[in-house]
């Protein structure tokens, strides 16, 4: 029986697969993360696309790490504990603030209908353009800008989620969320919370969950 020769990039799919799919069992389930769609773009994104070649292989780590002009990429759990948290729906339309190096981008957009992503630092939006569109992902809109703006010409959003951390959350993004709608964001200065609003009909709901550590949001000027 003759037998089979794998290439290159076979085995590193394979590769990849096996450790996304440990990154699931081990750092998301073992710490709450249930919605099965959730679980499910975990395990499709190849997570090591969006880190730089020199810590590809530590993409599937339990940590964030650096991925250049002083940002990074979250930690799985916390991407998959927002992304959860946003309760996301196939018709849902989601701005992202802070698209940095656009995975977070990504599993929503697995999930969902359209993804509109923000990044304030050109070369950060530069790159993520360049991944996602490889990736084929056409339901992504990005564009290089101050998320503090929003996107106003495609609002209302469905969902809105940010990963940098502002002092509070920006009136701006509240404006620009639907009725019915869920912001998620982590809020504060040294001390941070992950922040939960939900919009109703009678006002805003507002609830603090997790202590988390994110880099600044930064405002153009």
């Amino acid at each position: 029986m003759l037998g089979v020769v794998m290439c290159g990039c076979q085995v590193r799919a394979q590769q990849g697969a096996a450790a996304r799919e440990q990154m699931v069992e081990s750092q998301l389930k073992e710490r709450g993360v249930k919605h099965p769609g959730v679980l499910d773009a975990m395990r499709r994104v190849p997570r090591h696309r969006f880190v730089p070649d020199a810590l590809d292989g530590r993409a599937y780590d339990d940590t964030p790490l650096p991925i250049g002009e002083g940002q990074t990429i979250s930690q799985p759990y916390i991407v998959a504990y927002m992304t959860e948290a946003l309760e996301p729906k196939a018709t849902d339309r989601v701005l992202e603030i802070g698209t940095g190096s656009g995975y977070q981008a990504a599993i929503l957009a697995e999930l969902v209908k359209e993804v509109y992503t923000i990044e304030l630092v050109p070369v950060l939006a530069d790159g993520a353009r360049t991944v996602l569109k490889e990736l084929g992902y056409a339901n992504i809109r990005t564009r290089q800008g101050d998320g503090y703006r929003g996107w106003p010409e495609a609002a209302p959003f469905d969902k809105i989620i940010v990963t940098a951390a502002p002092d509070d959350v920006p009136p701006v993004l509240v404006d620009q969320l639907a009725v019915n709608g869920i912001l998620v964001v982590p809020v504060g200065r040294g001390d941070q919370m992950m922040t939960i609003l939900r919009k109703t009909p009678a006002g805003v709901v507002r609830r603090e969950t997790i202590p988390v550590r994110f880099v600044p949001m930064i405002r153009k000027g």
